[in-house]
C-alpha cells in the first residue's frame, strides 16, 4: 500500500503544481508541465510561448520559481528547463486560457469560441471540439458543442491523436467551464505508402516547361509586379507581434468583433 500511496501523493502534487504554474506563469502562455525524477534530483520541464518571461532578466524569474517549487511544493533540487511551443494554435492549455481570458473582459462566450475554433482550425490541426457549459444564457446552466473537421472520440486513435484540456472561468453569471480537444494531423500514422513511383508516372507528372522561341514571345510574359520606390513599401502594413499572453489577448480582441454570430438574432427574437 505504500507504493500505492506514494504513486498518488505525487499526482496529487503534480495536480497542484499544474495548477500554480497556471496562473503564476499565465502571461508566458504555459502549456504543461513534465516531472521526472533523476539521482541528482528532479528536473521540471516548463513547455510556454514565450520563454523570456519564464527566465526573466539575468535569470532572475526562473531563480525565484525554483526556490518556489522547492520550499512550497518540496521538489528535491528541482532543475527547471523552459521549452518553446512552437504553434501555439494546437496546444489546449494555452487556447483554454486565452477562450476563459476574452470571456472573463466581457466577450460574447460564443463569439469567443467561433474565433478560438477558427484559431486552431488555421493553425493547422484535423479537428477541434469545444464545449462550453455553465450559465450561459440566464439561471439555468447549459452546454453547447461545437466542432470543426475529423475528431475521433473514441479507440486508440482518440488516445493517441486527441490532446484536450479543461478551464473555468468566474463570470457575475456563475463559474463557466471550457472543454477543448485537438486532433493533431502529425501524429496520424498511415497505414500503407507508396514509396516507389515508376518512371513513367513521374515524367507524366512533371509538366513540361514553356520557353519563348523568339523576343516577341518573350514580351508577351507579363513581368512580377514588385515595389519600386521605398514609399510603396511603407505602405505595406507590418504585422504586430505582441510580446506577452494578454496583449495578444487585446490584439484579438478586436479581430473578434468582427465575426458574424446569432446572438444578436436571438435577443431581438426573445
Amino acid at each position: 500500500m505504500t507504493q500505492v500511496k506514494n504513486v498518488i501523493k505525487d499526482n496529487y502534487n503534480a495536480m497542484l503544481l499544474n495548477e500554480f504554474l497556471r496562473k503564476e506563469i499565465k502571461d508566458a502562455g504555459f502549456s504543461k508541465v513534465d516531472i521526472t525524477k533523476t539521482p541528482t534530483g528532479t528536473r521540471v520541464t516548463l513547455y510556454v510561448t514565450r520563454p523570456g518571461i519564464v527566465i526573466g532578466k539575468k535569470g532572475f524569474g526562473i531563480k525565484a520559481l525554483t526556490q518556489k517549487l522547492e520550499t512550497d511544493y518540496g521538489l528535491k533540487n528541482p532543475q527547471v528547463a523552459v521549452e518553446e511551443i512552437a504553434k501555439p494554435e494546437l496546444s489546449p492549455s494555452v487556447m483554454c486560457n486565452r477562450m476563459g481570458s476574452h470571456i472573463e473582459r466581457g466577450t460574447a462566450f460564443r463569439r469567443a469560441t467561433m474565433w478560438t475554433l477558427q484559431q486552431i482550425m488555421d493553425g493547422g490541426a484535423m479537428g477541434v471540439q469545444i464545449t462550453v457549459s455553465g450559465k450561459l444564457r440566464g439561471d439555468r446552466s447549459a452546454f453547447e458543442k461545437h466542432t470543426a473537421g475529423i475528431l475521433p472520440r473514441s479507440g486508440h486513435h482518440a488516445e493517441t491523436i486527441v490532446d484536450e484540456d479543461i478551464a473555468h472561468v468566474q463570470t457575475p453569471m456563475g463559474l463557466i467551464g471550457i472543454r477543448i480537444r485537438i486532433a493533431l494531423k502529425e501524429r496520424v500514422v498511415p497505414e500503407f505508402e507508396i514509396q516507389n513511383d515508376s518512371v513513367q508516372d513521374k515524367q507524366i507528372k512533371e509538366k513540361p516547361k514553356i520557353e519563348a522561341s523568339t523576343e516577341t514571345e518573350q514580351i508577351k510574359e507579363k513581368p512580377k509586379i514588385e515595389a519600386s520606390t521605398e514609399t510603396e513599401q511603407i505602405k505595406e502594413k507590418p504585422k504586430i507581434e505582441a510580446s506577452t499572453e494578454t496583449e495578444q489577448i487585446k490584439i484579438d480582441e478586436e479581430k473578434i468583433k468582427k465575426i458574424e454570430s446569432l446572438e444578436e438574432e436571438e435577443e431581438e427574437l426573445k
